[in-house]
């Protein structure tokens, strides 16, 4: 099974088979019927990508009901930092982070369940995200944390004063005063 679980229940890392030759490579980088033997049933409705250079850290972000979004993430150039925390109230690892390297050389993905905050930073002199989403965004539904909230205590694997925020995310409040609507 191309699935690994993580420490945090529903939160799995794909790594799919890459048949690799002389002429390059090929992977399937998305089966339906793959993910939903692995028990994971989100019907992709919308595809992001973005590039950035390094140091550029995107969230910590996510949508509430009834926008709330299932994402499978990967990067196609460079390197990246992918961080989800568990946001679900009922979960016993609620408040708790996973983070994993994630690039174009290791092929790896990342399903992120509806109910988490999720980000990265990019490591690489410049990176390609890519991610499917279960459910269309809402302004109207968006929140987020702070990235170097104390109580998680990420490690994002750059120095903080290499950092490189939007405005937005330079707003975003500390985790417990975070949106729960």
């Amino acid at each position: 099974m191309p699935f690994t679980d993580t420490n945090i229940p529903d939160l799995k890392i794909f790594e799919p088979k890459i048949w690799d030759d002389g002429r390059g490579y090929f992977f399937e980088a998305y089966n339906q019927k793959t993910f939903v033997t692995a028990g994971i049933t989100s019907e992709f409705v919308q595809d992001n990508q973005a590039r950035s250079s390094f140091g550029v850290l995107r969230g910590l972000h996510y949508q509430v009901a009834p926008f709330e979004q299932a994402k499978l993430v990967r990067v196609i150039e460079g390197e990246v930092l992918d961080v989800a925390v568990d946001l679900r109230p009922e979960s016993p690892t609620y408040g708790k982070s996973f983070s994993i390297l994630l690039s174009a050389k290791n092929q790896k993905q990342l399903f992120v369940p509806r109910g988490f905050a999720h980000g990265y930073a990019v490591l690489s002199e410049t990176a390609t995200f890519f991610y499917k989403c279960d459910n269309y965004y809402s302004k109207a539904h968006e929140g987020g944390i702070r990235f170097d909230d104390p109580k998680l205590n990420i490690d994002w694997n750059i120095a903080l004063d290499q950092v490189i925020l939007s405005p937005k995310d330079e707003l975003l409040p500390q985790f417990g005063n975070h949106r729960k609507d």
